[in-house]
C-alpha cells in the first residue's frame, strides 16, 4: 500500500521522524496499536495501516531497505509509464489511452512547482509534492493498472479508456462484453477504505464521493451515446479492500460494486449480480453506438 504516491510513509503512519532511533520506533508502534485498535474505539483502516507500516520498517534491515528505495532519488519504476507489452495473445478491441491526460497534467504542474530540471518521478520529489499533485499521479497509475488488468479479457470485449464527459470530466473506462456494459472508475485513495450508505469512506477521502461521481459520469456517457449501462464498478488497489468484491446494492437503478484490481477480470466475465446482460443483436448495436458517440478526454 505504501507504493502509492498518495500514501503516507510508514514513518508518518507511526508518527515518528525518519531519523528516530529504533527503540523510539518500537515505542511509537506499540502506542499507535493501542490508539487505533477497533476494540478501543480506533478505526480499523488506520489500525491496518499501522500494522503494515511496521512490516516495512520494523527491523533495522527492513528499515534500511525501505530508506534506500523510497527515501532517496533512486528511480522507482512503478511511477513511470509502463514498458511496451510483448504479449501476443488475442486482446479486446481497445480505444483511447489510459492515464495520458492525468500524466500530462501532473508533469506540467510538477514543472510549475519544482522547475524544469527535476525528475517528476523521483521518489524524493514525489514525496515532497503537494497532495493534489500526488493525487493526480496516483489516479494516472490507477487507470494504467486497470487497463493492464482488463487487457487479457479476450476478443469478446471492447474497451474504451479516458472517455470524455461534459463539461470537463472523464469516465476512466467503458467495458462492453457478453456480461453487459459497465462504467469503471479507477481510484487510489492511499489506504484501506470502508463503506457507508452505498458510498466509499476512509480517512483519506475527505469530502470525496466516488460512487456518486461515477454514476454521474456514466449518465453523461449514456446520454451522449444513447445506451443503457448494466452496472457501475469502482476499481481499487488490492491492499485497500478487505474483500475481493463488495456489492453496494442498486444505486439510481444501477448495481454498483467495488472490486480489487486483481479480481476485476473475473467479475467482468461473470457479470455483476443483478446487472442487465447484453447479447445478440443488441450487443452489436450498443458497440456501434459507443463507437459513434464516445469522445476522449
Amino acid at each position: 500500500m505504501f507504493d502509492s504516491p498518495l500514501s503516507a510513509s510508514p514513518y508518518e503512519v507511526l508518527g515518528v521522524s525518519p531519523s528516530a532511533p529504533d527503540d523510539e520506533l518500537r515505542r511509537a508502534y506499540r502506542l499507535r496499536l493501542r490508539e487505533t485498535h477497533p476494540d478501543t474505539g480506533g478505526e480499523a483502516a488506520v489500525f491496518i495501516q499501522v500494522q503494515r507500516a511496521w512490516e516495512l520498517i520494523g527491523t533495522p534491515e527492513l528499515r534500511a531497505a525501505y530508506d534506500r528505495t523510497r527515501g532517496s532519488d533512486t528511480e522507482w519504476n512503478g511511477w513511470r509509464s509502463p514498458a511496451a507489452r510483448t504479449d501476443t495473445r488475442p486482446r479486446p478491441k481497445t480505444y483511447g489511452e489510459p492515464g495520458v491526460r492525468r500524466r500530462a497534467r501532473y508533469e506540467a504542474l510538477m514543472r510549475e512547482w519544482a522547475g524544469d530540471e527535476i525528475d517528476p518521478y523521483a521518489p524524493a520529489v514525489v514525496g515532497r509534492a503537494p497532495r493534489d499533485l500526488r493525487r493526480l499521479l496516483a489516479a494516472a497509475l490507477a487507470e494504467e493498472g486497470t487497463a493492464d488488468a482488463v487487457a487479457g479479457l479476450g476478443m469478446g470485449f471492447t474497451l474504451w479508456h479516458g472517455v470524455a464527459v461534459e463539461p470537463e470530466g472523464q469516465l476512466d473506462h467503458v467495458v462492453l462484453g457478453p456480461s453487459g456494459l459497465y462504467g469503471l472508475m479507477s481510484a487510489d485513495f492511499g489506504g484501506v477504505v470502508g463503506f457507508r450508505g452505498g458510498e466509499i469512506t476512509g480517512p483519506s477521502l475527505g469530502t470525496l464521493a466516488p460512487v456518486t461521481t461515477l454514476l454521474a459520469q456514466i449518465r453523461g456517457v449514456a446520454r451522449a451515446a444513447k445506451v443503457r449501462f448494466s452496472g457501475a464498478v469502482v476499481v481499487l488497489p488490492d491492499d485497500d479492500l478487505a474483500m475481493a468484491v463488495t456489492p453496494l446494492g442498486r444505486i439510481r437503478d444501477l448495481p454498483a460494486v467495488v472490486v480489487r484490481r486483481s479480481a476485476l477480470p473475473s467479475l467482468l466475465r461473470a457479470g455483476v449480480t443483478g446487472a442487465r446482460v447484453i447479447g445478440g443483436n443488441e450487443l452489436f448495436d450498443v458497440r456501434t453506438r459507443l463507437r459513434a458517440g464516445i469522445r476522449f478526454a
